[in-house]
C-alpha cells in the first residue's frame, strides 16, 4: 500500500473548490481549507491497493490504459507501453467499446497498410497512391496506435479523470466493463467500479497511480486470473 506520504508528496491530497464537488466524492473528503477541498489521503491509499489488487486479478486479460487531457497523455501511454497493455491516450473516439466492431475494422486496416508497406510490396502502386497511403497510416496511427493489439473487448479500463473520459466511462457502464478511475473531486464516481480518490492533474500524482496500476497488472500476468476484489 502507498504510504501517506508518498502520495501526499505526490500532491494527491488536492481537489477541486468546495464548489465543484460532485455529490458523490463527499465520502472521500478529509476537510476544506480555503475553499479547496482536501481528500483523504488514508481512503485514497486504501483504494488504490483495491484497485492494484484488482488489476493484478486480470490475470493478463486486457486493461485498457485511457488518458486524452494534454497534461497526462505521455504518462498514460507510457504506463500502457510499460505493462504491455491497450492504450487510448489522445481524443476518445466514440464508439470505441460499443461499436468495437467496426472501430476493429479501421484497426485491421491499419496493419494490412502496415504490412505491405514494409515487406516492400507497394510497387504496384503509383507515386501518388503510396502517398495517400502512408496518410491514412498516419490518421489511423493518431486514432487507433494505441489499440492495435486489442483483438476484443477489454476486461476492465482505467481511466484517468473520469469527469474528462466520461464518454470512455459510460461505454464501458453500457457493457458491464469494470472501469478503475483516478478521479477528482468533480467526478462522478457512482460510474467507478474501482476508484481512486486523488488529484487527476498533478504530473506527479498521475504518474504515480499510473505506474502502480501498470505494475500489479503485470505482475498478475505471472499468475492465472483470480477472483476480483470486492471495491
Amino acid at each position: 500500500m502507498s504510504s501517506i506520504q508518498t502520495l501526499f508528496d505526490a500532491g494527491a491530497h488536492y481537489a477541486l473548490s468546495r464548489a465543484r464537488r460532485h455529490p458523490t466524492a463527499a465520502r472521500y473528503i478529509f476537510a476544506t481549507k480555503d475553499r479547496t477541498d482536501i481528500f483523504d489521503l488514508e481512503e485514497t491509499g486504501k483504494r488504490l491497493e483495491t484497485a492494484q489488487e484488482f488489476a493484478k486479478s486480470l490475470g493478463g486479460k486486457h486493461l485498457l490504459f485511457v488518458g486524452g487531457k494534454h497534461e497526462v497523455a505521455e504518462l498514460v501511454k507510457a504506463a500502457a507501453l510499460h505493462a504491455n497493455t491497450p492504450y487510448v491516450a489522445g481524443r476518445w473516439i466514440g464508439g470505441t467499446l460499443t461499436n468495437f466492431k467496426n472501430i476493429r475494422k479501421r484497426i485491421d486496416r491499419l496493419q494490412r497498410l502496415m504490412d505491405e508497406r514494409d515487406s516492400g510490396a507497394r510497387e504496384k502502386y503509383t507515386k501518388r497512391e503510396r502517398l495517400l497511403m502512408d496518410r491514412e497510416i498516419e490518421e489511423l496511427l493518431f486514432r487507433f496506435g494505441g489499440l492495435v493489439q486489442m483483438t476484443e473487448l477489454p476486461a476492465a479500463v482505467f481511466v484517468v479523470d473520469t469527469r474528462h473520459e466520461n464518454t470512455a466511462v459510460r461505454e464501458a457502464n453500457q457493457l458491464g466493463i469494470p472501469v478503475v478511475g483516478l478521479s477528482s473531486s468533480d467526478c462522478d464516481f457512482s460510474l467507478v467500479q474501482y476508484p481512486i480518490p486523488a488529484n487527476d492533474t498533478s504530473v506527479r500524482c498521475v504518474r504515480l497511480v499510473c505506474d502502480k496500476i501498470a505494475e500489479a497488472y503485470q505482475e498478475g500476468k505471472k499468475v492465472p486470473a483470480a477472483h476480483a476484489p470486492k471495491a
